[in-house]
């Protein structure tokens, strides 16, 4: 059984449909079982006694809202992530934990691998990294996801934002100087479940190079959230999702006035994942015109 822990978030809620796809049994959790709270987790578990996967969902994701709430940031993002490691040990569980781009500072000019050095900037990065490492520390053998610029079907993300807003303004602006790659939920869960499907010790493993460890995951290629906010106009436009003009225009970071600092470039590379999976990822665009052409797009 997989236990899905932030299984109502935009990524928890696609994992949990990939699962009934797959006809994998499963539990999932949200702020009914409090991860900042070892008791909470640890009796759930036991009560499940047949848990043989974790998969953590769960995090503190507001980044600018982070600076200024940094103990309840890193309660949920280092220590609550450090809780579910033990528990995992506890009852002999194999763990997945998502993370994020932000452990990266930005600074570099080619895609980030999963053995380069971290140095996140914000209190989100910080927070993130250090439940990368008390996982780690914790349950040497587990899965760590680092992804980035997530969008899906369920709850507030910058592709509805931004239909929203195009519907409604004439003109809008949008940050050019930071670069990254959109990912969609529906690609990143399908991932995950298949290191699930074949991390399994059986004979005939599908997957014999999924080993535990950091795998960086988000859509193939490269955009700026200006690129990323034209695409989908272009799409909208054409599936008639988005029914007025609206100008985009480029601003920088600096313009936009964000509080938190952001990574000027924080583009993935896929190939450790791409090898161990032997999967193609699709490239961001045509991810992103599947997600806004299927029936699970809706225009919130």
């Amino acid at each position: 059984m997989v236990w899905v822990i932030g299984s109502k978030g935009m990524l928890g809620s696609e994992i949990i449909k990939q699962l009934e796809i797959n006809q994998i049994s499963f539990i999932g959790t949200d702020i009914e079982v409090d991860i900042t709270n070892p008791e909470e987790l640890s009796t759930f578990a036991t009560q499940n006694s047949n848990i043989n996967w974790i998969i953590n969902c769960a995090a503190y994701t507001n980044v600018d809202m982070a600076e200024s709430e940094m103990e309840l940031a890193e309660k949920i993002n280092a220590t609550g992530a450090e809780n579910i490691a033990k528990v995992a040990k506890e009852i002999s569980a194999k763990m997945i934990h998502i993370s994020t781009d932000y452990v990266f500072d930005g600074k570099g000019k080619t895609p980030y691998t999963e053995i380069m050095k971290t140095n996140p900037t914000g209190i989100y990065g910080k927070t993130k990294e250090k439940g990368e490492k008390l996982v780690l520390q914790e349950l040497p053998e587990a899965y760590i996801f680092r992804t980035a610029w997530l969008y899906g079907p369920r709850g507030k993300n910058f592709v509805y934002t931004m239909v929203n807003l195009m519907n409604s303004k004439e003109e809008i602006s949008v940050v050019k100087d930071q670069i990254g790659s959109p990912t969609c939920t529906l690609d990143l869960a399908r991932y995950i479940i298949a290191v699930i499907l074949g991390g399994q010790e059986i004979p005939g493993n599908p997957h014999p190079n999924v080993y535990p460890g950091i795998y960086h995951c988000s859509g193939e290629g490269e955009s700026s959230w200006y690129d990323f906010a034209c695409e989908i106009y272009k799409i909208g436009r054409e599936k008639r999702i988005i029914t007025k003009e609206c100008t985009i225009k480029p601003c920088s970071t600096e313009d936009f006035g964000s509080k938190a600092p952001r990574p000027a470039y924080s583009v993935l590379s896929k190939s450790k994942l791409k090898k161990a999976l032997q999967i193609k990822i699709p490239h961001w665009k045509e991810s992103l015109r599947a997600f806004m052409a299927s029936p699970m797009f809706k225009d919130n």
